[in-house]
Protein backbone atom coordinates (compact mmCIF):
# COMPACT_ATOMS: atom_id res chain seq x y z
CA UNK A 1 0.00 0.00 0.00
CA UNK A 2 1.83 3.34 -1.04
CA UNK A 3 1.71 5.96 1.42
CA UNK A 4 -0.97 8.23 -0.09
CA UNK A 5 -2.95 5.52 1.20
CA UNK A 6 -2.30 4.40 4.16
CA UNK A 7 -4.97 6.63 5.77
CA UNK A 8 -7.52 4.12 4.09
CA UNK A 9 -6.47 1.81 6.38
CA UNK A 10 -7.98 3.66 9.57
CA UNK A 11 -10.22 1.66 11.59
CA UNK A 12 -9.06 -1.79 9.47
CA UNK A 13 -8.60 -4.84 11.99
CA UNK A 14 -4.72 -5.32 12.41
CA UNK A 15 -3.86 -9.16 12.51
CA UNK A 16 -0.80 -10.97 14.37
CA UNK A 17 1.79 -13.17 12.28
CA UNK A 18 -1.08 -15.90 13.37
CA UNK A 19 -3.82 -14.85 12.41
CA UNK A 20 -5.64 -13.60 15.31
CA UNK A 21 -7.31 -10.06 15.59
CA UNK A 22 -5.12 -7.73 18.04
CA UNK A 23 -6.92 -4.57 17.43
CA UNK A 24 -7.12 -1.63 14.58
CA UNK A 25 -5.19 0.97 13.24
CA UNK A 26 -6.72 4.46 14.76
CA UNK A 27 -4.25 7.06 13.04
CA UNK A 28 -0.65 7.79 12.00
CA UNK A 29 2.22 10.23 12.73
CA UNK A 30 3.86 11.84 9.91
CA UNK A 31 6.70 14.04 10.34
CA UNK A 32 6.78 17.93 9.06
CA UNK A 33 7.44 16.30 5.29
CA UNK A 34 4.69 14.17 5.09
CA UNK A 35 6.31 11.31 5.78
CA UNK A 36 5.00 8.21 7.70
CA UNK A 37 6.72 7.59 11.44
CA UNK A 38 4.67 5.84 13.24
CA UNK A 39 0.39 3.95 13.60
CA UNK A 40 -1.63 4.61 16.20
CA UNK A 41 -3.15 1.22 17.34
CA UNK A 42 -6.37 0.58 19.26
CA UNK A 43 -5.83 -2.99 21.01
CA UNK A 44 -8.71 -5.46 22.07
CA UNK A 45 -9.06 -4.21 25.25
CA UNK A 46 -9.23 -0.41 24.49
CA UNK A 47 -5.47 0.46 25.35
CA UNK A 48 -3.94 3.09 22.87
CA UNK A 49 0.09 2.30 21.50
CA UNK A 50 1.92 4.35 19.55
CA UNK A 51 4.49 1.69 16.96
CA UNK A 52 6.84 1.88 14.86
CA UNK A 53 5.37 1.58 11.00
CA UNK A 54 8.26 -1.07 10.80
CA UNK A 55 5.87 -2.86 12.94
CA UNK A 56 3.66 -3.42 10.26
CA UNK A 57 3.38 -5.60 7.02
CA UNK A 58 0.99 -4.27 4.53
CA UNK A 59 -0.57 -7.96 2.59
CA UNK A 60 -3.07 -6.64 -0.33
CA UNK A 61 -6.10 -5.53 2.12
CA UNK A 62 -4.91 -7.37 5.37
CA UNK A 63 -2.50 -5.35 8.21
CA UNK A 64 0.12 -7.41 9.81
CA UNK A 65 1.75 -7.06 13.08
CA UNK A 66 4.73 -7.95 13.40
CA UNK A 67 6.22 -9.23 17.00
CA UNK A 68 8.44 -7.00 18.49
CA UNK A 69 10.36 -10.39 19.92
CA UNK A 70 10.85 -11.36 16.65
CA UNK A 71 12.00 -8.33 14.62
CA UNK A 72 14.79 -7.79 17.64
CA UNK A 73 15.91 -11.10 17.80
CA UNK A 74 16.93 -10.76 14.06
CA UNK A 75 18.67 -8.12 14.32
CA UNK A 76 20.72 -8.91 17.43
CA UNK A 77 21.53 -12.59 16.08
CA UNK A 78 22.75 -10.17 13.02
CA UNK A 79 24.62 -7.47 15.34
CA UNK A 80 26.46 -9.96 17.76
CA UNK A 81 28.29 -11.94 15.75
CA UNK A 82 29.01 -8.66 13.22
CA UNK A 83 30.89 -7.14 16.11
CA UNK A 84 31.99 -10.13 17.69
CA UNK A 85 34.15 -10.37 13.90
CA UNK A 86 34.84 -6.89 13.92
CA UNK A 87 36.83 -7.34 16.63
CA UNK A 88 38.57 -10.45 15.46
CA UNK A 89 39.46 -8.65 13.08
CA UNK A 90 40.95 -6.12 14.59
CA UNK A 91 43.28 -7.93 16.73
CA UNK A 92 44.64 -9.21 13.87
CA UNK A 93 45.43 -6.08 12.57
CA UNK A 94 47.71 -6.05 15.76
CA UNK A 95 49.14 -8.98 15.73
CA UNK A 96 50.16 -8.35 12.29
CA UNK A 97 51.54 -4.99 13.26
CA UNK A 98 49.30 -2.70 11.10
CA UNK A 99 47.54 -0.46 13.84
CA UNK A 100 48.91 1.14 16.50
CA UNK A 101 48.36 -0.40 20.29
CA UNK A 102 46.32 2.68 21.44
CA UNK A 103 44.54 2.45 18.25
CA UNK A 104 43.54 -1.15 19.25
CA UNK A 105 42.70 -0.44 22.38
CA UNK A 106 40.43 2.61 21.72
CA UNK A 107 38.45 0.50 18.94
CA UNK A 108 38.65 -2.62 21.36
CA UNK A 109 36.92 -1.00 24.08
CA UNK A 110 34.20 0.58 21.82
CA UNK A 111 33.49 -2.92 20.05
CA UNK A 112 32.99 -4.73 24.02
CA UNK A 113 30.69 -1.70 25.28
CA UNK A 114 28.74 -2.27 22.44
CA UNK A 115 28.98 -6.06 22.64
CA UNK A 116 27.59 -5.78 26.40
CA UNK A 117 24.85 -3.48 25.57
CA UNK A 118 23.54 -6.08 23.13
CA UNK A 119 24.28 -8.71 25.37
CA UNK A 120 21.90 -7.12 27.29
CA UNK A 121 19.04 -6.76 24.75
CA UNK A 122 19.17 -10.07 23.95
CA UNK A 123 18.74 -11.48 27.09
CA UNK A 124 15.69 -9.56 27.90
CA UNK A 125 14.34 -10.94 24.69
CA UNK A 126 15.17 -14.42 26.20
CA UNK A 127 13.43 -13.29 29.23
CA UNK A 128 10.17 -11.89 27.25
CA UNK A 129 10.12 -15.21 24.53
CA UNK A 130 10.09 -17.19 27.99
CA UNK A 131 7.12 -15.64 28.73
CA UNK A 132 5.58 -15.84 26.34
CA UNK A 133 5.88 -19.50 25.63
CA UNK A 134 4.76 -20.09 29.02
CA UNK A 135 1.68 -18.05 28.37
CA UNK A 136 1.39 -20.21 24.38
CA UNK A 137 1.75 -23.51 26.81
CA UNK A 138 -1.03 -22.28 29.22
CA UNK A 139 -3.35 -21.58 26.36
CA UNK A 140 -3.04 -25.31 24.55
CA UNK A 141 -3.63 -26.89 27.73
CA UNK A 142 -6.82 -24.95 28.26
CA UNK A 143 -8.03 -25.49 24.94
CA UNK A 144 -6.89 -29.14 25.11
CA UNK A 145 -9.63 -29.25 27.75
CA UNK A 146 -11.86 -27.20 26.35
CA UNK A 147 -11.90 -29.52 23.05
CA UNK A 148 -12.38 -32.49 25.49
CA UNK A 149 -15.25 -31.12 27.65
CA UNK A 150 -16.73 -30.66 24.08
CA UNK A 151 -16.39 -34.30 22.83
CA UNK A 152 -17.74 -35.56 26.52
CA UNK A 153 -20.70 -32.99 25.65
CA UNK A 154 -21.46 -33.70 22.23
CA UNK A 155 -20.88 -37.86 22.88
CA UNK A 156 -23.62 -37.78 25.56
CA UNK A 157 -26.10 -35.78 23.62
CA UNK A 158 -25.64 -32.40 25.20
CA UNK A 159 -24.12 -30.94 21.98
CA UNK A 160 -25.80 -31.56 18.13
CA UNK A 161 -23.85 -32.38 15.26
CA UNK A 162 -23.59 -28.66 13.85
CA UNK A 163 -22.07 -26.69 16.98
CA UNK A 164 -20.20 -29.59 17.69
CA UNK A 165 -18.54 -28.96 14.24
CA UNK A 166 -18.48 -25.35 14.30
CA UNK A 167 -16.68 -25.62 18.08
CA UNK A 168 -14.57 -28.09 17.43
CA UNK A 169 -13.00 -26.38 14.23
CA UNK A 170 -12.84 -23.08 15.73
CA UNK A 171 -10.84 -24.68 19.00
CA UNK A 172 -8.56 -26.62 16.28
CA UNK A 173 -7.77 -23.75 14.85
CA UNK A 174 -6.78 -21.51 17.63
CA UNK A 175 -4.65 -24.70 19.32
CA UNK A 176 -3.20 -24.61 16.04
CA UNK A 177 -1.54 -20.64 16.22
CA UNK A 178 -1.11 -21.18 20.04
CA UNK A 179 0.91 -24.09 19.04
CA UNK A 180 2.92 -22.69 16.42
CA UNK A 181 3.81 -19.70 18.14
CA UNK A 182 5.04 -21.25 20.48
CA UNK A 183 7.49 -23.20 18.41
CA UNK A 184 8.48 -19.64 17.05
CA UNK A 185 9.04 -18.29 20.50
CA UNK A 186 11.37 -21.18 21.51
CA UNK A 187 13.31 -21.22 18.26
CA UNK A 188 13.94 -17.43 19.21
CA UNK A 189 14.62 -18.24 22.70
CA UNK A 190 17.29 -21.32 21.19
CA UNK A 191 19.27 -18.44 18.44
CA UNK A 192 19.66 -15.81 21.37
CA UNK A 193 20.83 -18.46 23.90
CA UNK A 194 23.02 -20.23 21.03
CA UNK A 195 24.24 -16.74 20.15
CA UNK A 196 25.21 -15.69 23.99
CA UNK A 197 26.24 -18.83 24.30
CA UNK A 198 28.72 -18.59 21.43
CA UNK A 199 29.88 -15.22 22.87
CA UNK A 200 31.00 -17.00 25.93
CA UNK A 201 33.02 -19.45 24.13
CA UNK A 202 34.51 -16.90 22.08
CA UNK A 203 35.91 -14.95 25.21
CA UNK A 204 37.11 -18.35 27.01
CA UNK A 205 38.93 -18.70 23.89
CA UNK A 206 40.16 -15.55 23.90
CA UNK A 207 41.13 -16.46 27.68
CA UNK A 208 42.94 -19.17 27.15
CA UNK A 209 44.82 -18.03 24.15
CA UNK A 210 46.35 -15.11 26.27
CA UNK A 211 47.15 -17.47 29.18
CA UNK A 212 48.92 -19.93 26.79
CA UNK A 213 51.05 -17.07 24.69
CA UNK A 214 52.26 -15.49 28.39
CA UNK A 215 52.92 -19.01 29.32
CA UNK A 216 55.02 -19.76 26.24
CA UNK A 217 56.83 -16.56 26.75
CA UNK A 218 58.02 -16.79 30.09
CA UNK A 219 58.91 -20.45 29.56
CA UNK A 220 60.73 -19.06 26.25
CA UNK A 221 62.57 -16.53 28.56
CA UNK A 222 63.49 -19.39 31.48
CA UNK A 223 64.97 -21.39 28.11
CA UNK A 224 66.68 -18.40 26.73
CA UNK A 225 68.74 -17.28 29.85
CA UNK A 226 72.59 -18.42 30.21
CA UNK A 227 72.92 -20.32 33.40
CA UNK A 228 75.93 -21.18 34.20
CA UNK A 229 75.46 -25.19 36.06
CA UNK A 230 78.01 -25.94 38.89
CA UNK A 231 80.92 -27.97 37.37
CA UNK A 232 81.09 -31.41 39.13
CA UNK A 233 83.40 -31.59 42.18
CA UNK A 234 87.21 -33.09 41.15
CA UNK A 235 87.49 -36.53 42.02
CA UNK A 236 89.83 -37.09 45.06
CA UNK A 237 93.34 -38.47 44.40
CA UNK A 238 93.53 -42.29 45.06
CA UNK A 239 95.93 -43.34 47.84
CA UNK A 240 97.25 -46.69 47.59
CA UNK A 241 98.59 -47.97 51.25
CA UNK A 242 101.14 -50.87 50.93
CA UNK A 243 101.44 -52.86 53.90
CA UNK A 244 104.93 -54.13 54.17
CA UNK A 245 105.23 -57.98 55.61
CA UNK A 246 108.53 -58.47 57.66
CA UNK A 247 110.82 -61.44 56.96
CA UNK A 248 109.39 -64.65 58.78
CA UNK A 249 112.14 -66.60 61.35
CA UNK A 250 113.41 -69.49 59.98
Amino acid sequence: MSNSNLFLSIGKPIKNEYGRIIGKVASFALNPNGKFEAVYIEFGDGEFSKQSMDSLRFDGDEIIFISKIKSQANVLCDQIPLIWRKDEALKDLLDKKKIAPEIYQELHSSFENVLTQLKKEAQVIVDEAAIEIERCQEESTSLSYAIANLEIEHEIGKVDDESYEAAFTLLQDTLRRATSERKDYELIKSKISSVLLGDQSQTQLQTQSQTQTKTNKIYAEQVDAKTKLPEPPAEPPVVVYVKEVGKASI
